[in-house]
């Protein structure tokens, strides 16, 4: 379904270029390439509201997120040692990403085996949740 979805995406994408040509050929107020124009503006439209339609009942509908294994990835990537930067700066974020990749360890494994932070610290700084939610 996602690949179904990308082909119509690529006739869209066609669709548009051939109304974008079609808008610079006329003339003035009197543009005889309307019909093109509104033929492919309308065949964009319905053929988006379908594949929509069917991407959501085929593919989309009763997904569900393994709730465990998402915090798994968003506590143990590396991705995360941006967000220690404010408070060991980049420096000793770096080195702690590359000893952990060296090492098999976990980030906050590392951090904490430095000194860096506690470990309390680390759950207020690392959260997903304050990871997500910018700052009010």
């Amino acid at each position: 379904m996602p690949e179904v979805a990308a082909q119509v995406g690529y006739q869209v994408i066609g669709n548009d270029v051939s109304i974008a040509f079609a808008a610079a050929s006329g003339e003035c107020e009197l543009n005889v390439m309307r019909p093109v124009i509104i033929h492919n503006l309308m065949q964009s439209f319905e053929i988006l509201k379908n594949c929509l339609s069917v991407l959501r009942t085929k593919c989309v509908d009763g997904i569900k997120a393994n709730r465990e294994k998402c915090r798994y990835y968003a506590e143990n990537s590396f991705g995360v040692a941006a967000a220690l930067n404010p408070y060991i700066g980049y420096s000793k974020a770096a080195e702690c990403v590359k000893e952990a990749m060296r090492s098999g360890r976990t980030l906050r494994q590392v951090v904490i085996a430095k000194g860096f932070m506690t470990e309390k610290q680390l759950t207020q700084v690392l959260s997903p949740e304050n990871l997500t939610k910018p700052p009010r």
